[in-house]
């Protein structure tokens, strides 16, 4: 079966051959491993298509699970992200993190969408850039299906507003958990084993940033930064999450950020 659809390129796979495997995210079909003839560093309209932070038209050689890219064209290309080394890092960065999370022959239209919401502000955004790359990803684990429950005690009930005494977020038990829950689980121990759950102390309303976040479009984020405080306790957190709860770990672009 010969079709089409628009998709972002997440990643390259070497091949023998001459043949390349390209990763794509496509709207009809989600995340594909798709092979390709086409060379990449060429100036085709077909060989821009399969560079980095492209959005393109590909067309599909389908066979059962089966996918090969016999043609595409640019339908935009973020250039102002390739040629700025810091948007270029969190962009990367970002499509990897993605690839991690999405399974693969599941579409996902509204994840494409936010992907794309991302890259546009991305590329004219000049500050507060990490701020945006943490609400997306806070955005993709609600996607994801991993959405951490933020307003009651996972582990007793309780419910738990701002104010009500000590929150804190534990990795283990997917959300915010009172102060009693855990204390009686050892949370204030100086040493912890292999089998404590990792919990985070809610010092800096981290909890209230994840459902800002949670809430709040990307685009109507243009003038919040978090502090550096927040924002690195935010980014452990997503990334001890998401390990946890998605098996999403090993992410090597983020050595660049």
């Amino acid at each position: 079966m010969r079709t089409d659809t628009e998709g972002i390129v997440l990643k390259h796979i070497k091949t023998s051959y001459n043949r390349k495997m390209i990763v794509l995210f496509s709207r009809k079909y989600g995340k594909i491993r798709a092979g390709t003839s086409i060379g990449e560093k060429g100036k085709t309209k077909s060989s821009l298509a399969l560079q980095s932070f492209t959005v393109g038209r590909y067309e599909l050689f389908v066979s059962r699970d089966n996918y090969n890219i016999d043609a595409a064209e640019v339908l935009k290309t973020y250039y102002k992200i390739s040629d700025d080394l810091d948007k270029f890092m969190y962009g990367s960065y970002v499509l990897e993190f993605t690839e991690k999370v999405l399974e693969e022959n599941v579409a996902r239209p509204k994840v494409f969408d936010l992907l794309i919401e991302f890259l546009n502000l991305l590329e004219t955004r000049d500050k507060g850039i990490g701020t945006l790359v943490l609400a997306y990803q806070t955005k993709l684990l609600g996607h994801a299906g991993v959405m951490p429950e933020l307003d009651k005690c996972t582990v007793c009930g309780r419910t738990m507003e701002k104010g009500a005494g000590d929150r804190f977020l534990s990795i283990d038990s997917g959300g915010v958990v009172c102060s009693k829950c855990a204390a009686e689980r050892g949370t204030g121990r100086q040493e912890k084993t292999k089998t404590d759950a990792l919990i985070y102390k809610d010092d800096f309303d981290i909890i209230d940033v994840i459902k800002y976040f949670a809430a709040v479009p990307l685009r109507k984020l243009e003038n919040i930064a978090l502090t550096e405080t927040t924002g690195k306790e935010l980014q452990q957190w997503i990334r001890e999450y998401a390990s946890y709860h998605l098996d999403v770990s090993n992410i090597k672009s983020e050595k660049l950020i």
